[in-house]
């Protein structure tokens, strides 16, 4: 076998070897969540098993909506495909994640707090779902988070203070939920240069309060209500002040007949 003949195998052997290697967390991450979604349009008939366990070419992918980077899960966008269903919490598996956008879908359930894991993630977009449940604070340890949106869902409960720990948060959005309790001071007010998030980041939220919301909402009580209060309270003085006045100047009135009457009895005849 000659120089040339070497060569050549070589190239042809190398060839057929693929580039990546499928990571076989990307590969649960990828299964689990085609599980747990419900898909009525067909958006991702090519989400399919074979396809899991190799779905990264270089930079592509073979999957609707996925992002590859060497050979890695890079990024999933499945924004506005009508997707029923939960998150799995098998997503935290894609630990090379940067961007999640599973916005403007039906997706219910919770938020998992197994998105810890994904430490190189940059934007969560779960906005306008119908997503219960408090929002996670482990998401504090989702270092790089740059973008959370997670406006128009039904999450309730408080706003977690842990998020104010992130350092790279530009981007922050929990308006229209049914989130209650105190907005914390280290999302609202941050310090030195970090950027503060707005009132539009907040409202839609009945039972939120504090800056930066209007300091007319108070806790409890509207304020048409207090001004009710106000106006009626101050309305229901004045009646009473005006009764009381035209009272007494009618006593005084019959008080004076009668003492005119008396003096006059008194009065000798001419």
């Amino acid at each position: 076998m000659d120089a040339w003949t070497l060569v050549l195998l070589s190239v042809l052997t190398s060839a057929a070897i693929p580039l990546c290697l499928s990571d076989p967390n990307d590969e649960a991450c990828l299964t689990h969540l085609s599980e747990s979604l419900q898909d009525p349009n067909k958006s991702l008939q090519n989400w399919t098993k074979t396809s899991f366990a190799n779905p990264c070419n270089g930079l592509t992918s073979y999957l609707q909506g996925a992002t590859c980077n060497n050979g890695r899960i890079y990024k999933l966008s499945l924004s506005n495909l009508a997707l029923r269903g939960t998150l799995s919490p098998f997503l935290a598996n894609c630990t090379n994640l940067q961007a999640l956008d599973l916005s403007s879908n039906y997706l219910s359930g919770s938020i998992p707090a197994d998105l810890q894991s994904l430490v190189n993630l940059a934007v969560l977009n779960l906005s306008s779902n119908r997503l219960e449940g408090e929002i996670p604070p482990q998401l504090a340890l989702c270092a790089y988070l740059n973008v959370i949106d997670l406006h128009d869902n039904l999450l309730t409960g408080q706003v977690p203070q842990q998020l104010g720990l992130l350092v790279r948060l530009s981007a922050f959005d929990v308006s229209n939920n049914r989130l209650s309790g105190l907005i914390p001071a280290s999302l609202s007010n941050r310090s030195g240069n970090l950027p503060r998030f707005n009132a539009s980041s907040f409202e839609g939220n009945k039972d939120l309060y504090g800056y930066p919301l209007s300091p007319l909402k108070t806790k409890g009580l509207s304020v048409m209500t207090i001004v009710g209060i106000g106006l009626g309270s101050g309305l229901a003085s004045l009646v009473l002040s005006f009764t009381g006045v035209c009272i007494w100047l009618k006593v005084t009135e019959r008080k004076m007949t009668l003492e005119e009457g008396k003096i006059s009895q008194l009065m000798p005849d001419y």
